[in-house]
């Protein structure tokens, strides 16, 4: 129990006394679990009580609205004082209190407000943002002294990608939209997006998968469908292996496309937080095509320019091709374009629970392959190979492939060296993983030249 807690469980009589902040076992939807979860909001729904519930400890994606049957009041934890509850992620924000100046950003930083809670608050926020960034003001620290000469202020690059960490969770702790419909899929999404507010009251989302345009209704959709002239995601097809293809998409030239993929990637995606502002940002759009056209089949996002030689800012597989081996396609396409380049690359951090489990699992199965296969130059002897080979090698940045080097406990100490020794389970299960992945990144149907975005006076 937290310090926030007043310290003691009590038997609720009736849930009329339940309020915001309590916590109390409920069961969990298609399962006899009962987990202790925290009641985030309340609604009243045709004479039914309603409660939005967050399982403490479980991702957020398991959110959801139960009715009172579903709650054991038999032991209730009631909020502190302050109405706050630590650990969740969720919980009732505490004032921020001022911290030190940081290093001014090209990019402005998520806004932190109580006041955004629908779609329409979010996007004036981010749009006024955006307006405040084309202006180019330099916000000055300290006022400077009458007779102070001022320097110039030379903007520094950005230091994360197209959607950094939120620190709002009264905007986006709770999902907004029921349903959505894309091509011949109906998902149900997994968090907040911030869709215009009169569309997330309706039942279901019908979303164009080409152009990515929303609209309330299927009525409304077939008669956009009617117009729509895209049957592929717009920019250029770089990649062509079977139906598997890949899209680059500038962000500045594609802005409206761009937008509406964030949004749509927003709704399976919760570490990170929508931007607007898309200029800076290109887009790989992975498709798989029929004769009915290019299905978006999941994407990732990276900085036309990165400080940090981050080769990914966002990525997504699409739930209805996941665990199929399309999320390790999409980072074996990221790194193939690093290797185009001629550089390292890493994924922008933090990773969703999701796809730090993808990246491991590629990283090691990558790593693994180059060892096996890894020949000694003279027969007789052991096989030799630096870090900073299989770096080359792979476009892994040293500090990943040290880590997975070390997850899979390959390194050891031995007469006053370090080496590295796979033993045999280990081998097994590789091949086995590889036996697995049928689809794979042929760098021969890659046609690609990569920019040089520094020289470019506008992207």
């Amino acid at each position: 129990m937290t310090d926030d807690l007043e310290g003691r469980d009590t038997i609720c009589d009736s849930v009329a006394s339940l309020v915001e902040g309590c916590r109390l076992s409920v069961r969990m939807r298609n399962g006899e679990d009962w987990p202790l979860a925290e009641i985030i909001s309340l609604k009243e729904v045709r004479g039914v009580m309603m409660y939005y519930v967050h399982y403490v400890d479980y991702n957020k994606r398991l959110d959801e609205w139960v009715t009172e049957d579903r709650l054991d009041t038999r032991k209730v934890q009631f909020p502190g004082k302050d109405g706050a509850l630590t650990g969740t992620g969720v919980s009732t924000p505490k004032k921020i209190a001022p911290t030190a100046p940081t290093i001014p950003s090209s990019r402005p930083t998520s806004p932190i407000s109580v006041e955004l809670v629908n779609g329409s608050a979010v996007l004036a926020a981010a749009l006024q943002k955006k307006m405040s960034r084309k202006k180019k003001v330099v916000h000055v620290e300290n006022e400077p002294e009458p007779n102070a000469q001022e320097s110039p202020v030379v903007p520094t690059p950005r230091t994360t990608g197209s959607m950094v960490p939120h620190n709002d969770d009264v905007v986006t702790r709770m999902k907004n939209v029921e349903m959505i419909e894309l091509g011949l899929h109906r998902i149900r999404p997994w968090y907040f997006s911030p869709y215009p507010q009169e569309l997330v009251n309706l039942p279901c989302i019908y979303i164009c998968e080409f152009c990515l345009k929303y609209r309330k209704s299927r009525k409304c959709l077939e008669r956009h469908l009617v117009k729509c002239n895209l049957r592929h995601p717009p920019g250029n097809e770089i990649y062509r292996n079977g139906s598997i293809s890949f899209f680059e998409i500038d962000g500045r030239k594609n802005k409206v496309y761009a937008q509406n993929l964030c949004l749509l990637a927003k709704l399976f995606l919760d570490h990170k937080t929508l931007y607007y502002d898309t200029d800076p940002f290109l887009f790989y759009v992975m498709t798989d095509s029929d004769d009915r056209g290019f299905h978006i089949v999941g994407y990732f996002s990276k900085e036309k320019e990165s400080t940090e030689d981050y080769n990914v800012a966002c990525i997504l597989t699409m739930p209805p091709y996941q665990r199929k081996g399309y999320g390790k396609l999409l980072i074996e396409f990221s790194y193939e374009l690093s290797k185009f380049e001629g550089k390292t690359g890493s994924p922008e951090k933090p990773l969703s629970d999701l796809g730090l489990l993808s990246y491991r699992s590629y990283w090691a199965q990558t790593i693994l392959d180059i060892l096996i296969h890894l020949k000694p130059p003279i027969e007789n002897e052991k096989a030799q190979i630096t870090i900073n080979e299989i770096c080359e090698l792979t476009s892994i940045k040293k500090e990943d492939v040290i880590s997975t080097l070390q997850n899979l406990n390959l390194i050891n100490y031995y007469k006053g060296q370090y080496i590295i020794t796979i033993n045999i389970e280990t081998l097994t299960s590789h091949v086995t993983a590889m036996a697995k992945r049928s689809i794979r990144i042929d760098p021969k149907c890659l046609h690609w030249t990569p920019k040089d975005w520094s020289k470019r006076a506008k992207w």
